[in-house]
């Protein structure tokens, strides 16, 4: 089992957040995002993805983004990426941690990368090829992991089938995407336990949304059965723009408060809830963090609060 306190949280922002929003925010300020998370502590981001810009515009200017941190940052940063080609590109640019992602259904892969699941999965070897070219890590990441948008509930065994497929062998990570968010934790907990004693030996991440308010309790769940990372966004942004009914990731706020990691402090979260606050407003986005909602309450004598705010 592993510790909360332990778990990895990988803020999911700059991708899965803002790519539901249809704004693309200038390069300038996700430099500035990623620099403030990183000197706040936050061990891992992911910070863009290699889609289609035509098809999510917000992740336009990924590589970009790329072009402007030092290696030293990108050391900590994740790129999405969905196909051998969109390895290669990145590498070039500088990327060194890729997160190859394809769906365990195949309806929401046809919908989401155009092509089927065994297609996806045929290419996987080459994209761990290129990535260890380069010196890189590479993800396996399977979407709609509990349900699918198109086709309902996923079978566990199909997840493990995939898991366990030769074609995976050199992925240094397994993600589990709770896609929808309609997962609850009790099966979070059996997924994630079944892949840590059924499958290659693999650091578990959890990918969780907040559609049916289960984010924080099934983060929480999957920490209990192994998983080493989790992911979250600030303030609850975002979503998959090819999955009817996926609202918000899980909170990144929500999961620290939940998790208290060492590096995270009360004046870590007043900063947090800063930033937080002015990305939502100049997107033009509802704050879903309850964290962040008490942390601007008016219980002044608990240390977490940081005062209250009319923005």
């Amino acid at each position: 089992m592993t510790e909360a306190h332990d778990v990895v949280l990988r803020d999911v922002t700059l991708r899965d957040g803002l790519q539901l929003t249809g704004k693309t925010l200038p390069v300038e300020r996700k430099v500035e995002i990623v620099r403030r998370l990183l000197a706040l502590g936050v061990p891992a981001l992911e910070i863009g993805s290699m889609a289609r810009p035509d098809l999510v515009p917000p992740m336009a200017n990924t590589m970009d983004l790329v072009a402007a941190l030092s290696p030293e940052e990108l050391e900590r940063c994740w790129v999405w990426v969905a196909t051998p080609r969109h390895v290669a590109k990145a590498a070039a640019a500088g990327v060194r941690n890729f997160q190859y992602c394809f769906s365990a259904s195949d309806a929401h892969n046809k919908a989401n990368i155009g092509r089927a699941t065994e297609d996806s999965m045929a290419v996987l070897p080459e994209a761990v090829r290129l990535a260890h070219e380069v010196g890189g890590a590479i993800q396996l990441c399977l979407a709609t992991s509990f349900t699918c948008p198109f086709d309902g509930p996923v079978d566990p065994e199909r997840v493990l089938a995939i898991a366990n497929d030769p074609r995976t062998e050199g992925t240094g990570d397994i993600v589990l995407a709770d896609t929808l968010g309609q997962a609850h934790p009790a099966q979070v907990a059996a997924l994630i336990s079944a892949v840590r004693e059924r499958t290659p030996q693999r650091r578990i991440v959890f990918h969780g949304h907040d559609t049916w308010g289960m984010g924080v309790a099934n983060t929480l769940a999957a920490i209990g059965a192994g998983a080493g990372m989790v992911d979250g966004s600030l303030g609850g942004l975002g979503g998959c723009p090819f999955a009817p009914g996926a609202s918000g990731n899980t909170s990144s706020e929500d999961i620290l408060f939940a998790t208290r990691p060492d590096w995270f402090a009360p004046a870590t979260l007043a900063e947090l809830v800063e930033l937080t606050e002015s990305l939502l407003a100049e997107l033009g986005e509802p704050n879903r963090s309850r964290t962040a909602e008490g942390a601007r309450s008016k219980a002044a004598a608990f240390e977490w609060v940081v005062g209250y705010s009319n923005t």
